[in-house]
C-alpha cells in the first residue's frame, strides 16, 4: 500500500528540493483560492522560487467552502504537479512536489486565525482568484460577521492591518486579482472603496487603502487540467498518494502591471521571466485575444463541422494543422508587429500548447457565444489584415463561413436552437442565435443567390459586428463562396476536394 505525500517524505528524498528550512519560511503571500490555476501558476512560481533560494515565503490561503482544507492538512499543505506537454517542439513530462502553501483556512470556520494572519510584519502580497463573479459589488456590513463577498473578505482584512500597524506606510500589501476580468486590479479597486465608503470607515484608513497598497491588473495564462482521470497510476508511477494531484501545461505567463517597488516586492518573479512586471500590460492582453483565443474562435466551427472534437484532434488532422499554422502566423501575427518581438515566440507557442496530447480541448465548449467571440477577437484582425496588404485573410474568412454554419438551427424547442452534424444534433449556445434564425430563415436553398443575399444582411449588421463589414471590398463575396460550397458539399468534403481554398 502506498503512504500518503507528506512533509516527512519529500525531506527525506533531496531529489525533490525541499529542505527542513523551507518549512521554516515565513508567510508572505496571503491567497483567496484553492484552485487548480492558482496552484499550478502563482504557487507553482512561488515553490520553484523558494528551491531557488530566491524568495523564501510561504502562502497561506483562504478557502471560502468546503472540502480540500482537510487534505491539505493531511498531506502539510503538499501536492504534485505533473507538467506535461510541448515545449518548443519537444515533449515535457515533468514531476513537482510543490510545498509553498503553508497552511489553508476555511473563511467561515476560521476567520478569527484569518484576521490574526494580517498581523504578521512579513505578509506583503495578496492574490485571488474568486472567478469573474467574485469581483463584484455586494452592499453588506464588514463588522457583522464573515463578509460574503470577496471584495469584503478583502477590506476587513485591510481594515485589520490598518488598526494593527497604526496606519504605517510601509505595511501595505501589493494586491493582485488574477480573476479574467480587463482590468481587473483598478475594478477590484474601485469596488473595495466604494464598500469603505458604504461601511463609514475613516477617512485616514480610506486614504491608506490608495496610498500604501497597490492594486495591480494582471494576465495569467496557463491551461491547468487539474485532477487526472488516471489518478491511481499516478500514484503507483510516483510511489505515493496524493489527492491534490495536478496536471498543467509546460505553457505560462503571468504578466502584472506595476512599477519596479511593485516587482521588488515580488521578488520570486526572478526565477522564472515568464512572470514579468510591466507598466502595461495591454500588449499581453492584446496578444493572447488575438493569437489564442482568435485562432481558437476562427477554426473551432469548421473543426467541430468536419467531423473533430477536440482541439489536439485538429492538430493531428491535416487540413487543420494548416489552418491553424496559417491563421496565426500568416494572417494574426503581422497585424500585432507593434506588440514587440516577444509576440512571435507567443504565437509559436500557441500551435505547441493546441498539440497538447494531455489536454482535452472540446470544439463544442470553445463555440459558447461563438458570434459574440468573433465579433471581438477577429472582425479587428480581418480590418488590420486588409488595411496592411490590401487583401482578405484567407483562413479567417473560411472560419468565419463556418462560424455562419454551425449557428444555422436545425431545430428550435422553447427559444433554444440545436445545430446538426452528420445527423447528430448540437445545442447553440450564443445570445445572437435568434438574430441568425431569423437571417438563416430567409434561405431555402444552398443556392448562391440566396445565400449571398443573407450574407449581405449579416455582414452589414452592426449590432453583430460594430461595424459594417459589407464595405469591406469582396468580404461578403468570399463568404458567400465558403458558404455554399460547405452547404453544397459538405465542410469535410469542401475542404478535402478544393485544395486551394487555402
Amino acid at each position: 500500500m502506498l503512504s500518503r505525500l507528506n512533509r516527512q517524505h519529500v525531506v527525506n528524498n533531496p531529489a525533490w528540493g525541499i529542505s527542513e528550512d523551507y518549512f521554516q519560511y515565513p508567510e508572505k503571500v496571503l491567497q483567496f483560492g484553492t484552485g487548480v490555476l492558482l496552484r499550478g501558476l502563482v504557487d507553482y512560481l512561488v515553490d520553484d522560487a523558494n528551491k531557488k533560494g530566491i524568495f523564501k515565503g510561504r502562502i497561506v490561503v483562504i478557502k471560502s467552502t468546503d472540502g480540500e482544507a482537510g487534505a491539505f492538512a493531511a498531506q502539510d499543505g503538499l501536492y504534485t504537479t505533473h507538467i506535461k506537454g510541448i515545449a518548443q517542439g519537444r515533449p515535457v513530462d515533468q514531476y513537482l512536489v510543490n510545498a509553498s502553501i503553508s497552511r489553508v483556512l476555511q473563511s467561515n470556520a476560521e476567520w478569527e486565525a484569518i484576521l490574526e494572519t494580517v498581523g504578521q510584519p512579513q505578509l506583503e502580497i495578496i492574490v485571488s482568484n474568486t472567478t469573474e463573479v467574485g469581483i463584484q459589488y455586494v452592499e453588506e456590513h464588514i463588522a457583522a460577521g464573515v463578509p460574503a463577498s470577496y471584495p469584503g473578505k478583502l477590506l476587513a482584512l485591510l481594515y485589520e492591518r490598518y488598526r494593527r500597524f497604526e496606519g504605517a506606510a510601509d505595511k501595505g500589501f501589493v494586491i493582485i486579482p488574477t480573476e479574467l476580468v480587463v482590468d481587473n486590479g483598478k475594478l477590484l479597486q474601485e469596488i473595495v472603496l466604494k464598500l469603505a465608503g458604504y461601511n463609514k470607515l475613516p477617512d485616514a484608513f480610506i486614504n491608506w487603502i490608495t496610498s500604501a497598497n497597490r492594486f495591480c491588473s494582471s494576465l495569467v495564462d496557463r491551461i491547468v487540467p487539474g485532477r487526472p482521470k488516471d489518478l491511481a497510476e499516478c500514484w503507483k508511477e510516483a510511489g505515493y498518494e496524493d489527492e491534490l494531484w495536478i496536471d498543467a501545461e509546460p505553457f505560462l505567463l503571468w504578466a502584472i502591471e506595476g512599477d519596479e517597488a511593485v516587482a521588488e516586492k515580488l521578488s520570486f518573479r526572478k526565477a522564472d521571466e515568464r512572470m514579468l512586471v510591466a507598466a502595461s500590460i495591454t500588449p499581453y492582453r492584446e496578444q493572447k485575444l488575438r493569437i489564442l483565443n482568435g485562432s481558437h474562435t476562427a477554426a473551432v466551427c469548421l473543426g467541430y463541422l468536419s467531423g473533430l472534437n477536440t482541439v489536439y484532434e485538429c492538430m493531428q488532422d491535416a487540413f487543420m494543422n494548416s489552418f491553424f499554422k496559417k491563421a496565426v502566423m500568416e494572417e494574426i501575427l503581422p497585424t500585432l508587429s507593434a506588440l514587440g518581438p516577444q509576440t512571435a515566440q507567443f504565437a509559436q507557442d500557441v500551435l505547441d500548447r493546441f498539440a497538447n496530447p494531455s489536454i482535452e480541448h472540446k470544439l463544442l465548449s470553445i463555440t459558447f457565444q461563438t458570434s459574440s467571440k468573433m465579433n471581438a477577437r477577429n472582425v479587428q484582425t480581418i480590418l488590420r489584415y486588409h488595411d496592411a496588404k490590401g487583401l482578405l485573410p484567407e483562413s479567417i474568412c473560411l472560419g468565419f463561413a463556418a462560424t455562419l454554419l454551425f449557428l444555422r438551427p436545425a431545430q428550435e424547442l422553447n427559444g433554444k436552437y440545436k445545430g446538426a452534424r452528420d445527423g447528430e444534433y448540437y445545442d447553440i449556445n450564443d445570445d445572437n442565435a435568434a438574430v441568425f434564425a431569423q437571417y438563416w430563415s430567409t434561405v431555402k436553398s444552398p443556392e448562391y443567390a440566396e445565400v449571398a443575399a443573407m450574407v449581405k444582411a449579416i455582414c452589414s449588421d452592426k449590432k453583430l459586428w460594430e461595424t459594417d463589414l459589407d464595405k469591406l471590398p469582396g468580404f461578403a463575396d468570399a463568404i458567400t463562396g465558403h458558404l455554399t460550397g460547405m452547404m453544397q458539399h459538405g465542410v469535410k468534403g469542401y475542404i478535402t476536394n478544393h485544395s486551394r481554398v487555402l
